[in-house]
């Protein structure tokens, strides 16, 4: 698996690497393309231009894209093997501390944790490190790379993890690699909750997450889908038959900020509107998620995360005949990734600031249009705006959905209905894991969106494999 490194004259023992090569490696598909179908936007970077970008690390003594990354993975180490060639090597080492390093490098917002705190971000461009991510790991999978666990010894435990999000997985993960039996309980067809369902296929294609259901399975881990425990399965069930439980079952409920006309025909929830769309390009039998088209539409999405951009770019390869993404402060206040900011612009969406929605309008045939306020304090605070439209999607974000067993087991929740757990002693705060995973319940463990609200995948697995980590302590393995 090595490359030539040095028919580009690159020399990975060169701390100077960064002043002779630009931040790269990212390249995309042509907009004019790419806007008309659902694959991935992000092309496969050459071997070499790998080595060239990992070069220009400069191996900080303090690593400040390790700490800024809620996994703590081995940034500046994995990048030196890649830059020597070694690309087998790094994978193994970011396997050590992110079980889906492949996801995480398509979906996570470098721009806002590991790249930003770069110091070559200062000036020179920081290594564009999801993407080695993302290719490293790609490179592994293909290879049917498979950690050796031979000297794992089993310890005869069970646990039983109730969601195959990321928190779930991660869990799972680490489980399994220290000797524990995880069984990974989950209501859809196929595993990685929202990474699978909520996210469309131009970030993620769906073949990604079948290939690592695969490697999990092969390392040991355990799936039970189209089971909805409280449904198919109780969960006195689970507490008699294993040895701990483990929940990361997310964040579905919308918020739709209980703005006036939310009910008329033709407004969409955004979740269920990209579900909708997964569940009919992958043609998963989900009758709750129907798919919407959105061909030949005007549509507007409110909203300004990573979500919202999901949606306008689903609608503009849907063939909206146009697409309007409308946020009530400034683009620099929007807390979605930049760069799928960036991409949106590409393929054609037109970003409206400084709009405050104040009514949907609709008529016996469906919406027509929105009223907005103007929220700008220098030009015309309070003008009111319409803007025509056919269809309306709302992507405010989310906010915790609890089964309707979390009372009759005793889990407790706070006022919006998020999972509380056990606060950790003062001496052990991580600002990024601020509390334990261990829910008020013995042997009862949560993490996740449904503990810390809509966040990241990459906090979501963090939480995941701190649980495992509590779990086995508590087992006393």
């Amino acid at each position: 698996m090595k490359s030539n490194l040095f028919e580009n004259h690159f020399d990975p023992n060169d701390n100077l690497t960064f002043l002779k090569f630009e931040r790269g490696g990212i390249a995309k598909r042509d907009s004019n393309k790419r806007r008309f179908d659902f694959k991935e936007v992000y092309r496969d970077a050459a071997g070499d231009d790998l080595c060239q970008q990992s070069g220009r690390c400069l191996d900080c003594g303090n690593p400040y894209c390790e700490w800024k990354c809620p996994l703590h993975n081995y940034i500046p180490n994995w990048l030196e093997l890649v830059a020597k060639g070694q690309f087998q090597q790094a994978a193994e080492l970011m396997h050590e501390t992110n079980p889906l390093p492949e996801i995480c490098g398509r979906v996570c917002p470098q721009d806002r944790l590991c790249e930003q705190a770069c110091t070559l971000n200062t000036g020179f461009g920081a290594v564009t490190i999801g993407a080695i991510e993302k290719n490293i790991t790609d490179r592994a999978l293909d290879n049917n790379w498979r950690p050796d666990l031979s000297k794992v010894k089993a310890t005869g435990k069970t646990v039983a993890i109730v969601g195959a999000g990321p928190a779930g997985l991660g869990c799972a993960e680490l489980l399994v690699r220290n000797g524990v039996k995880p069984v990974v309980f989950d209501r859809h067809p196929e595993i990685g909750g929202l990474l699978t369902f909520g996210i469309p296929e131009f970030k993620l294609e769906k073949a990604v997450i079948r290939k690592r259901r695969r490697f999990l399975e092969d390392i040991g881990v355990e799936f039970r889908l189209n089971t909805e425990i409280g449904k198919d399965l109780e969960i006195k069930t689970l507490q008699n038959d294993y040895d701990a439980i483990f929940l990361g079952m997310g964040s579905y409920t919308p918020n739709d900020g209980k703005l006036a006309g939310r009910d008329a025909v033709g407004v969409l929830k955004s979740l269920d509107y990209l579900i909708g769309n997964v569940n009919h390009h992958q043609s998963y039998e989900m009758a709750d998620y129907p798919y919407t088209n959105l061909q030949g539409k005007r549509v507007i999405v409110l909203g300004g995360g990573d979500t919202a951009m999901d949606c306008v770019r689903s609608a503009v390869r849907q063939q909206a005949s146009s697409v309007k993404c409308i946020y009530r402060r400034t683009e620099n206040d929007m807390p979605g990734s930049r760069q799928e900011v960036q991409n949106a612009k590409e393929e054609g969406v037109e970003f409206i600031f400084h709009l405050q929605p104040v009514e949907i309008l609709s008529n016996k045939d469906g919406v027509t249009g929105i009223n907005f306020k103007a929220t700008d304090t220098h030009e015309s605070p309070g003008e009111e705006v319409l803007i025509e439209a056919d269809n309306v999607i709302i992507a405010f974000g989310f906010q915790a959905s609890p089964a309707n067993w979390f009372k009759g087991l005793g889990i407790e929740q706070d006022q919006w209905g998020r999972v509380t757990t056990l606060k950790k002693p003062a001496a052990s705060n991580d600002p990024i894991l601020p509390y334990s995973q261990q829910t008020h319940i013995e042997g009862v463990y949560a993490g996740g969106d449904m503990v810390r609200g809509a966040d990241l995948v990459v906090t979501a697995i963090a939480e995941g494999r701190q649980a495992a980590r509590e779990i086995m302590d508590w087992l006393k393995i």
